[in-house]
């Protein structure tokens, strides 16, 4: 029954979003000193917020200003481009949404499972980085491609997003994310056998439309990488035309932690292959401290 609504903080602050004494604020920074939700922090404590922090770093100027938080204890992050504290960040706030939800017999076997899910993620992590290899072979593949489209939709839309992030980070290739319902309003003219897209297919309940944008995909002649829960290479993959990436299947949740892995090791041999610096982006710092 609590309405959660997710804001980018420069928008926040741009048009000067409604907060009152009875909201909590959530702010999720890595380094904890980044300029626009430190500003958007400023926004809420003087609009009476409950301010509560989510940060990497201890000490920083997010942890000291919030009213309280979690650290996510996930270990420095050497490179610029976050990895690790990305997939931690969706564990505290799965585990957050968790101890805030309300505890009734209805939601009872859905929190046992993602509970479970919790405690099995590093093994099926460690499974997941096992495809090392095999994500190391498609990026020779893509070396020379010229843009990358990503699709996904539900939990797995920031996936899309993220992956693309670090495509565009790191291996300096366009590359974008996309929500896969808005497929057909533009980004469709851009399909070809040329075009590489990765399609995230994983089961959840957006399975089946998934499955349809696959279908659209594949009658425009689309080059298309497919990542499908263990099992379901048949079901998102029938023809056998597509290459598929199989990955574990955790609570629908808790998938994006998992998903994310293979798009950051793709980006890390691009990176590799087209002989860029994976540490230090070009352009990029490691706290963004201006506007």
């Amino acid at each position: 029954g609590i309405p959660v609504t997710m804001e980018v903080a420069s928008d926040l602050l741009d048009r000067q979003g409604p907060i009152y004494r009875e909201d909590t604020a959530v702010f999720v920074s890595q380094s904890g000193e980044t300029a626009d939700t430190l500003l958007a922090l400023d926004y809420a404590l003087e609009n009476g917020a409950l301010c509560v922090g989510i940060t990497n770093t201890v000490g920083s100027t997010l942890s000291r200003r919030t009213h309280c938080g979690i650290h996510i204890n996930a270990g420095c992050e050497i490179g610029v481009a976050s990895t690790k504290a990305y997939t931690s960040q969706i564990v505290v706030m799965a585990m957050m949404a968790l101890a805030i939800g309300s505890d009734q017999i209805s939601t009872q076997a859905r929190r046992e499972a993602i509970i479970s899910g919790l405690f099995s993620l590093p093994s099926n992590a460690s499974q997941v980085l096992k495809l090392d290899s095999e994500m190391k072979e498609l990026a020779s593949s893509l070396i020379d491609s010229e843009s990358l489209l990503v699709f996904g939709r539900g939990y797995n839309y920031a996936t899309a997003l993220e992956g693309a992030l670090k495509v565009k980070e790191v291996a300096l290739m366009h590359s974008e994310g996309m929500f896969a319902g808005e497929m057909k309003h533009g980004p469709l003219a851009l399909v070809d056998e040329n075009l590489p897209i990765i399609v995230i297919a994983t089961r959840d309940a957006c399975f089946s439309k998934q499955q349809s944008v696959i279908q659209q995909l594949l009658s425009r002649k689309g080059r298309l990488i497919i990542m499908c829960s263990k099992g379901d290479a048949s079901a998102v993959n029938p023809g056998g035309s597509c290459r598929v990436i199989e990955v574990p299947k955790v609570a629908d949740c808790l998938q994006p932690v998992i998903n994310i892995i293979p798009l950051q090791l793709l980006a890390y041999h691009l990176t590799v292959l087209r002989g860029f610096d994976v540490d230090q982006p070009r352009n990029l710092a490691k706290s963004v401290t201006t506007q």
